[in-house]
């Protein structure tokens, strides 16, 4: 017999401790929330976008990731020519094409 632990609560303590699946069920509840919460609308909110790139044409009213509103006059594989003002044409990546606006949005300004 020991003078610093009892037997009694040596044989307790490894019983207590069981199996280690008990230590994995927080971390996989951890992942299922970050899936559902922050990859899952991520990986949808890119689907989208790469939708709505593929899908411009020309004469698409437009607003890019920096703000600008225009009209697209030409669109090639990696450029659009968005008319920014009466002859005031601006080259601009496909993917900085933010979103598309409402036909005749711009004619009211």
């Amino acid at each position: 017999m020991s003078f610093f632990i009892s037997d009694a609560m040596a044989e307790g303590s490894a019983a207590a401790q069981g199996s280690g699946w008990e230590g994995l069920i927080p971390l996989v509840l951890l992942f299922v929330v970050f899936y559902f919460l922050l990859i899952r609308p991520q990986q949808k909110k890119v689907k989208e976008h790469k939708a709505l790139v593929e899908a411009l044409k020309k004469g698409d009213e437009v607003v890019t990731y920096g703000g600008l509103a225009g009209v697209i006059r030409e669109i090639n594989d990696n450029f659009c020519h968005v008319e920014i003002a009466d002859n005031v044409v601006v080259k601009v990546e496909r993917q900085n094409i933010a979103r598309l606006l409402p036909k005749g949005t711009l004619k009211g300004e």
